[in-house]
């Protein structure tokens, strides 16, 4: 499960669209930058799932194209058993987002999925939309041609929210093996949750609509397999392929709340879109990071940001990475901590043993999702008495960050239009580290100092079990 929100640009106080959320997954989270690459004629990449995932099928190949794009996104190691790396979510150089979000498909699909099946994971269509995509159409379009040329390696349904500076596109993709999705696109005017992925109402005529696509025989294999007829009314894509339940309570509240915020004459800021994946009623402890990307147009590629929050936002505060930066803080990249297959493995590991996938020097340093995982357990258990001293903590250094940051961008813009963007590079890769490092070490000493307290005010509580701020999913 995952959660995404889109707010056009038309809602915000900066005129920017926003694309934000996190992912529900238990194993390790970490940030990856992947730098534009070549790729010579004939290169293939491996995608899908194996015998061993919880809906099993076989792994194959597909052509690479020959240019990938530069982009940031987090990857994660373990989702029903789907081959990892995984990745949810990201930002590339041509301004496109995209965020993964579970999308059930009803039971008669999910019984119909071949255990043989073939084609690219949600993960891989994630990944590729990030490698490929240079707008949000064009990022359905290439998800509709990879499913239909290759197939779709289900885990049961699922959904891309795919956003840039002018416009989003929600798309799903069913599970059954009949190479069945569906998008619908969100504008500038609009504000869209998703959790899980849902599109209602589809149009008869949905190839000509420009707000909608699929795959050509969407209607047509429910009306050859009787669930469907004309005469029944407007053909309702989640009742027919999906949970049929609809949009969910907590998705239906935080779209009130921020269409609430973008009635005010300030509209809706960078702060708002960070307290929407933030909020107690919606973020605990299965929300593995956080993430919150602004889309405005026009905007150089290495100036594009993501904010990004190790684990759930309600114990991590929000900090920029700069698509141009050097490199991830190693604070910030992939260790051991929560990393599928790591407890049988060995940083030095002899004849016969398992080796571990992460560098021995990165290991040594701190882990961001350590630190925040604990302050997220300490905060949540007594959380009537210290959520209260986290937050504004967290949105007051998310401010100044802010502030900050828009300096840095225009010392920047002055060494990009001076050609000289070796030095705006290590610019921006020394101010993201060093807020990194700034969050990082008060997230620290925030642990240290609750860890006492709690120890002193409550002891130590042994039983099994999550307490926490009630949660609407």
């Amino acid at each position: 499960m995952s959660y995404a929100i889109y707010v056009g640009a038309d809602l915000t106080r900066d005129g920017c669209a926003y694309l934000a959320g996190y992912g529900d997954e238990p194993s390790s989270h970490w940030l990856e930058l992947a730098p534009g690459a070549e790729h010579p004629p004939g290169s293939e990449i491996e995608v899908g799932v194996t015998p061993e995932s919880a809906m099993p099928g076989l792994r194959s190949t597909i052509p690479q194209v020959s240019t990938t794009a530069r982009h940031l996104r987090v990857d994660y190691s373990h989702y029903r058993g789907v081959p990892a790396p995984l990745t949810n979510g990201g930002l590339n150089e041509h301004g496109v987002a995209v965020r993964d979000v579970w999308s059930p498909s009803s039971e008669r699909l999910v019984a119909m999925t071949p255990p043989d099946q073939r084609g690219l994971n949600y993960s891989d269509l994630a990944r590729i939309v990030l490698e490929r995509a240079r707008s949000a159409r064009e990022g359905v379009v290439l998800i509709g041609r990879l499913i239909d040329e290759h197939g779709e390696a289900t885990y049961g349904g699922n959904s891309h929210l795919i956003a840039d500076a002018d416009e989003a596109w929600v798309v799903i993709e069913f599970a059954g093996g009949q190479k069945l999705w569906v998008a619908e696109r969100v504008g500038r005017d609009a504000i869209r949750i998703s959790r899980p992925g849902v599109i209602g109402q589809v149009p008869a005529e949905f190839a000509d609509h420009p707000d909608f696509a699929g795959a050509p025989h969407l209607i047509e294999y429910a009306i050859d397999q009787g669930w469907y007829d004309h005469a029944s009314g407007p053909f309702d894509v989640n009742a027919i392929y999906g949970d049929g339940k609809g949009v969910w309570e907590g998705a239906r509240w935080i779209a009130g709340e921020l269409a609430g915020r973008a009635a005010r004459p300030e509209r809706i800021g960078l702060a708002d879109v960070m307290w929407a994946v933030r909020t107690e009623r919606l973020t605990g402890d299965s929300a593995g990071y956080g993430q919150v990307v602004p889309l405005p147009a026009g905007s150089h590629p290495d100036l594009r940001v993501l904010w990004h929050a190790p684990v759930g936002a309600i114990a991590a505060p929000f900090t920029p990475v700069f698509l141009g930066v050097d490199s991830i803080p190693p604070e910030l990249r992939h260790h051991r901590y929560l990393t599928t297959g790591e407890d049988a493995a060995f940083i030095g590991a002899g004849e016969g043993d398992r080796a571990s996938t992460v560098s021995q020097r990165v290991e040594a340093t701190r882990s961001a999702v350590v630190t925040f995982k604990r302050l997220l357990y300490l905060l949540a258990e007594h959380h009537e008495l210290f959520l209260p001293e986290v937050t504004p903590v967290w949105e007051a250094l998310e401010r100044a960050t802010a502030d900050h940051l828009a300096a840095v961008v225009e010392q920047a813009q002055v060494l990009v239009a001076a050609r000289r963007d070796e030095l705006a590079r290590d610019l921006l890769t020394r101010f993201c580290h060093a807020e990194a490092m700034r969050a990082l070490d008060l997230g620290d000493a925030m642990v240290d100092s609750m860890e006492r307290r709690s120890r002193v005010l409550f002891g130590i509580r042994d039983e099994p079990g999550w307490r926490g701020p009630e949660q609407l999913w």
